[in-house]
């Protein structure tokens, strides 16, 4: 229903601020836009739109966020790449504070439904030793052994999803999101995930003709990668359904971190050195996404070919760069 107000919390980060993009595409009026990050660090600011700064840690502050919303969007975390994730354990869980807070704002406010963005570190462990990874579905979340911090706080975060629903009547929709990529994001400065770090490893590269690149790990971890637009289109999809249970969002394209460098090199039109930093942080050894449930429940998956997002990320992360340099 368009005419109603929708929040969109972590409306300054990549996925929040393609989604406040999104919605305005879509023909809705009424949203209110929150991070705490300062306005000037948001990666897309919309001058129609209702922009604050505020602390969702806070309880005062989710109330203020969610007042006079019917539609709650969550994608605010304290998080990054592995890099970050590996290294900040008790910073990612102090995001619970967020999710708890909202959904506590939401039960007062009478919000209608509530969408909270999940991860796939969620999935236990012990299913992703192996970079020949069975694909993960839903039920592999438990037993529970999650990535320790940042996957701890999205399961209990959807815990906390499912009995706001049970036992209040907030319809509430968890969506479990496999690294997702494009434009508009993060590129350095250590919080930035796998695609864009090596696209911009590769510009480095490219740009100072020292025709080497550092790889964390081995290479030979494999992942799969979503572009930003299946992921809002799933998103929606999402919101929109019936479905009750948490959902994987993500592509089943799976790569090892060698073949992901290999399409960078390719657009950039560069062979580079591999230069392989053992100690760095990698995560799981292999991840990916079983799709089952979600063609069941929305007849659709995300399809975007690796190579097509890849250089669409590729092309805006060089002109961010050139321009800088």
């Amino acid at each position: 229903m368009k005419s109603e107000r929708i929040l969109v919390a972590g409306a300054g980060g990549f996925i929040g601020g393609h989604l406040v993009a999104d919605l305005l595409s879509q023909g809705y009026k009424d949203i209110r836009a929150v991070d705490r990050k300062p306005m000037r660090d948001w990666y897309q600011k919309f001058p129609q739109v209702e922009s604050s700064r505020l602390d969702l840690q806070e309880q005062d502050a989710c109330e203020q966020a969610v007042k006079g919303a019917k539609v709650v969007y969550n994608l605010a975390a304290d998080m990054g790449g592995m890099g970050f994730i590996e290294l900040n354990k008790g910073l990612c869980m102090l995001s619970v504070l967020i999710n708890t807070h909202l959904l506590l704002s939401a039960k007062k406010n009478n919000v209608r439904r509530f969408f909270f963005a999940s991860s796939a570190c969620v999935y236990n462990v012990d299913k992703q030793r192996d970079p020949n990874v069975t694909a993960l579905k839903e039920a592999d979340a438990y037993p529970a052994m999650p990535e320790d911090g940042y996957g701890w706080e999205k399961l209990f975060s959807e815990r906390m999803c499912r009995h706001f629903r049970e036992d209040f009547g907030i319809q509430t929709r968890v969506a479990r999101y496999h690294n997702v990529y494009g434009p508009n994001g993060t590129y350095e400065g250590g919080r930035e995930k796998a695609p864009a770090a090596i696209c911009r490893k590769v510009i480095q590269a490219k740009l100072s003709q020292k025709h080497s690149i550092e790889i964390w790990g081995d290479g030979k971890q494999t992942r799969s990668f979503m572009y930003i637009d299946d992921c809002l289109k799933g998103t929606h999809m999402l919101m929109r359904s019936g479905v009750i249970e948490p959902l994987n969002i993500g592509s089943s394209e799976l790569v090892s971190i060698n073949q992901l460098v290999d399409i960078v090199e390719d657009i950039a039109g560069i062979k580079l050195k591999r230069k392989y930093n053992l100690s760095a942080p990698k995560g799981v050894n292999g991840r990916n996404s079983d799709n089952t449930l979600i063609k069941a429940r929305l007849g659709w998956e995300p399809d975007t070919p690796l190579r097509d997002g890849m250089e669409k990320t590729y092309r805006w992360i060089y002109d961010q760069m050139t321009r800088k340099k």
